[in-house]
């Protein structure tokens, strides 16, 4: 097996490597590099020399990738992007004249969330787009490599190597139903686990807290219905007898909208912590860490307006004695 002497690889033969493969001819290519043709050439000639094989051959006036040269350059790009983010100095970063594209790694589950954070980005920095992804396995590796800016997560979820952290705070639990269910006026575990359910499928990795409390209680609901989002749940709600058990940050500002009432479960649900995580990279980037603090501040003011409507949430009997 050939083995490659790095010592004796140039930088430079893969960034010409990279252009070549981009552009699939020398001339562009050299126009680019701000190279001569014959140094571009040469560059390619010691390369092929390196790596035993012929990488890019012109057929019909363009040049052809090998089957090796296109598994290189697979590798090749994204280890050439690792090397020039972390080789450049923190660029000043100026909200009011930005054009930054900024990703956000996130589920549904605190809907007031965007808006609030677009809301203050508009108002701080209106050239600047934000990405709202959604989060799994894949977007994960994307925030440990630098892709993604910032994501929230459920604590207990397991995280690639990379990764810089804090904690974001408990997500309480409520009951939701529609104004006037039958369930209200006899609330407790027992209405609980009578009438049917609505159920949000989350990413399995993470582990709820609702099943076992529910063991705990000796309580078993029916699930009527299995939806993929938070934003599904309040009007299917508003027009059945289901109930829901949630995270009370993705339901508070449905109630009204929705003509929901909000009760609490009639059993210990152990609160949710979670935390906002992004690449150790991206610790000094004056621009993500601006967006960084933003998203934080508007989730702080979102979970505080949860946690006052939560607490409103009294329980049906003592309702009925102020009726």
């Amino acid at each position: 097996m050939h083995e490659i002497d790095l010592r004796a690889i140039d930088l430079n033969l893969l960034v010409t490597f990279d252009v070549l493969m981009t552009e699939r001819n020398v001339t562009r290519a050299a126009e680019r590099l701000a190279r001569s043709q014959s140094a571009v050439s040469h560059a390619l000639a010691r390369l092929r020399e390196q790596v035993s094989d012929p990488l890019l051959v012109k057929l019909g006036g363009r040049m052809t990738p090998s089957p090796f040269a296109e598994r290189l350059f697979e590798d090749v790009r994204p280890i050439l992007r690792s090397i020039q983010r972390v080789l450049s100095p923190p660029q000043p970063f100026d909200p009011p004249t930005s054009t930054r594209a900024f990703r956000i790694a996130t589920s549904d589950l605190v809907p007031a969330l965007f808006p609030r954070l677009m809301a203050a980005v508009g108002r701080d920095a209106p050239g600047v787009s934000v990405d709202w992804v959604p989060v799994g396995q894949q977007s994960l590796l994307a925030v440990s490599e630098g892709q993604i800016d910032v994501a929230f997560v459920a604590s207990d979820l397991a995280l690639p190597e990379g990764l810089a952290r804090q904690d974001a705070g408990n997500v309480e639990w409520g009951t939701f139903a529609r104004a006037g269910h039958p369930a209200v006026a006899t609330w407790g575990a027992a209405a609980w686990a009578r009438w049917p359910h609505v159920q949000v499928l989350v990413d399995d990795k993470v582990k709820g807290p609702l099943i076992a409390a529910a063991q705990v209680a000796a309580r078993k609901r029916h699930v009527a219905a299995r939806v993929l989002n938070f934003a599904a749940v309040a009007p299917l709600l508003a027009q059945t007898d289901f109930l829901a058990t949630l995270p009370h940050v993705a339901m508070y500002e449905a109630l009204e909208r929705y003509d929901l009432c909000a009760l609490p479960p009639p059993f210990p649900v152990p609160p949710m912590p979670h935390r906002f995580i992004w690449s150790e990279r991206l610790g000094n980037d004056p621009a993500s860490r601006w967006l960084r603090t933003l998203v934080m501040q508007c989730f702080a003011e979102v979970l505080k307006g949860s946690e006052s409507s939560r607490k409103k949430a009294l329980p049906p009997r003592k309702r009925r004695v102020k009726n």
